[in-house]
């Protein structure tokens, strides 16, 4: 019979024979950094998105408002970070993140809207 280690702390594997790890701590610790990366990744991206959709429902209590790509900027909005586009038979595009919108309108302005 062979003497499996344990692959995150070396440790004799006692148990199944297709067991790797001595303990669930082990597995667990294991695991969370081999997906690091793509877990950081996601994490970040939520947050921005998270960020952009507060700072659009604060700018948009009535449903539909207007207000400039500065106002917007200043209070840390990530224009690269929506969830969907849409665009309408007249040829405008709406950028979401989740239910909140915007149009982007001459002059640096934006019209927020709310996704009914």
């Amino acid at each position: 019979m062979e003497n499996k280690k344990c692959l995150e702390c070396g440790e004799k594997v006692i148990g199944r024979i297709d067991k790797k790890f001595c303990s669930d701590y082990c597995r667990n610790a294991y695991n969370n950094k081999v997906n690091k990366d793509s877990k950081n990744l996601i994490r970040n991206t939520n947050n921005r998105l998270r960020k952009n959709y507060k700072i659009l429902s604060e700018l948009n209590v009535s449903g539909k408002t207007k207000v400039t790509r500065r106002k917007l900027f200043d209070r840390g909005f990530d224009f690269k970070f929506i969830t969907s586009l849409y665009t309408t038979k007249t040829g405008n595009t709406y950028y979401y993140v989740y239910d909140q919108g915007y149009l982007e309108l001459e002059n640096e302005f934006y019209l927020l809207v709310r996704q009914e």
